[in-house]
């Protein structure tokens, strides 16, 4: 089939990948306008942009989906994944067979902009991928292809993502395949939940919440928009931290350091030990290292 893909981020990559090599031809790409990034502000492509530009495929990026009328009426599929923009119904029927997208949950679970690292903030074991036929409605179309993961107790959201977008080629080779041996998707069943995108706002962490919520939470956040709280004024973020295997009398925020591990005390007398930090205006650095500078004095809290 003639292919193209809609996407922004960096988990589109190994499905771009796996097209390149396929029996399909990835004939054009689709990604946001470039927008202007770093301290001088100059114009950047998505990972989606640039790595066309790098294979050579014509990228379109189109500023309204109006502009996409004339772009993919040669084109039998469309692929979104992470594109980040609703289309309408006129763009969606405008390629043969319409468009599918790579969604990084089990539908109907976590509809929305923010899937994988809503699993994470809930605490889920498990999660997984689904390719779907788009429609008028926010990820509710019928499914092609599902596929289960288990998520590590380990990782935050980037690992997760990583994870997921790896398993996209087998799941999007699936599809493709039914779609041109005529199979028809099947409709989505079972209670949905929303995956909301997630603001800097909500991503401040409340260190009156049990070890176990916070975790969870600055895992989900990371790296974008990344859990963060306030220290003598500053911002500073969290990058690694595990729940705390040790009893202290901590109250919530306070701050403790045994001279080789950071702990953070939490709600119900629990606490988490932090691994790696990003304290304002430096590079991410081993907590105990920036403990060492912080020189901390006795009972001082963040938040």
């Amino acid at each position: 089939m003639r292919i193209g893909v809609a996407a922004t981020p960096a988990v589109a990559l190994p499905s771009l990948e796996w097209l390149l090599t396929s029996k399909h031809t990835l004939v054009k790409t689709i990604t946001v306008p470039d927008k202007p990034s770093g301290r001088g502000r100059v114009l950047s492509a998505s990972p989606v942009g640039t790595w066309s530009q790098e294979h050579g495929i014509e990228c379109i990026k189109p500023a309204k989906s109006v502009e996409l009328v004339g772009h993919l009426e040669d084109l039998d599929l469309v692929i979104t994944i992470g594109y980040g923009v609703i289309l309408p119904e006129q763009i969606l029927a405008l390629p043969k067979y319409g468009f599918i997208n790579l969604h990084f949950s089990l539908l109907p679970l976590y509809r929305g902009a923010a899937p994988a690292q809503r699993a994470l903030h809930n605490g889920d074991t498990e999660t997984g991928i689904t390719v779907f036929a788009l429609d008028k409605g926010m990820d509710t179309g019928p499914i092609y292809v599902s596929h289960s993961c288990a998520i590590d107790a380990s990782w935050r959201a980037s690992e997760l993502l990583d994870s997921l977008a790896l398993m996209g080629p087998q799941a999007l080779s699936q599809a493709c395949q039914m779609i041109e041996d005529g199979v028809a998707p099947v409709a989505q069943v079972g209670n949905s939940t929303l995956a909301p995108k997630i603001s800097v706002e909500e991503a401040c962490v409340n260190f009156n919440l049990p070890a176990s919520q916070v975790t969870n939470a600055i895992r989900a956040f990371y790296p974008a928009p990344g859990a963060w709280s306030v220290f003598r004024g500053d911002k500073m973020k969290f990058s690694r931290v595990n729940t705390a295997q040790i009893e202290l009398e901590l109250i919530p925020g306070q701050i403790h350091f045994d001279g080789k591990r950071v702990f953070i005390g939490c709600g119900d007398k629990s606490a988490i030990e932090i691994s790696e930090i990003v304290p304002a205006g430096k590079s991410e650095m081993i907590a105990s290292d920036w403990a060492r500078g912080a020189r901390l004095a006795p009972g001082e809290k963040i938040g």
